[in-house]
């Protein structure tokens, strides 16, 4: 065995000549990469944008979709808007107003908190952004295409806000090249719709397809959203369950034994 002694000419040879390799990526980039980890497919955008109008306080929330949510998907909420500065951070990535320090991670009241759902739609898509609050006098218009912002100037609107995503992952062919049928992908946005409509009974939410109503949901009791969605004839076969104990409280309805199935469809725990 012949061991060298790392001399200055031996490490000169082997080592300086070592080009870095290491470099941060672009931020178009890096904001691809994360949106794959939160838009897989339309329903992903769905639950994000319906989450952030919840959190906005809106009472009444419009989904509408074209094309399985392949070339829009649009939110409309009467929430409390965004001002001209808030509607701009909203889709920097970590960008939230929902915490400021740790101990906010165990205090979470909210549908969501990280601030990196609008930055990956933005960057898998091209959106639209139409906000105002109650106090402003004109509301705030932007686009955004592949994380960079193309617009954004004031516009006469009603309070609260309007997102349109359109043409997802247009930016990612082979992405949307792994979208299933239009018929699939619109199975899993109505999950989506209901799994959120039915946590908020107290809010209206419409879903509209192609042009076409498939929902309107009025206001109304967990009851009545349930038999909403469901349907009439699960009016008279609910069975109201409560329980409360010093570390969880139960609330809903279960239904009777005519109305069980053999799959896991038709249930809801939230």
């Amino acid at each position: 065995m012949c061991i060298k002694h790392p001399d200055k000419k031996f490490r000169t040879s082997n080592y300086d000549k070592l080009a870095d390799s290491i470099q941060l990526l672009p931020d178009n980039i890096a904001n691809q990469i994360a949106a794959g980890e939160v838009i897989q497919r339309p329903a992903s955008a769905v639950k994000e944008l319906l989450e952030n109008a919840v959190d906005a306080g809106a009472t009444e929330i419009k989904l509408l979709i074209n094309d399985a949510g392949k070339s829009l998907i649009q939110v409309i909420d009467n929430g409390k808007g965004m001002s001209d500065t808030d509607a701009r951070m909203c889709f920097e990535r970590h960008a939230t107003s929902k915490i400021s320090n740790i101990e906010d991670l165990f205090r979470i009241k909210t549908m969501g908190f990280r601030g990196e759902a609008l930055a990956s739609i933005a960057a898998v898509a091209q959106v639209e952004l139409k906000t105002k609050t109650a106090e402003a006098e004109m509301g705030v218009y932007i686009e955004i295409e592949n994380s960079q912002v193309l617009k954004q100037e004031p516009i006469a609107t009603v309070r609260g806000t309007s997102i349109a995503m359109k043409n997802l992952f247009f930016n990612i062919p082979a992405r949307r090249n792994f979208l299933k049928s239009n018929a699939a992908e619109m199975r899993h946005i109505v999950d989506e719709f209901i799994r959120v409509s039915m946590a908020f009974p107290e809010i209206l939410f419409t879903l509209t397809s192609n042009g076409q109503q498939v929902f309107h949901l009025e206001k109304g009791t967990l009851k009545q959203r349930i038999v909403q969605i469901l349907g009439s004839q699960y009016n008279a076969r609910l069975v109201t369950v409560q329980e409360k104990t010093d570390y969880l409280n139960i609330y809903g309805f279960v239904g009777k034994p005519e109305t069980a199935k053999k799959t896991r469809g038709d249930q809801y725990f939230l």
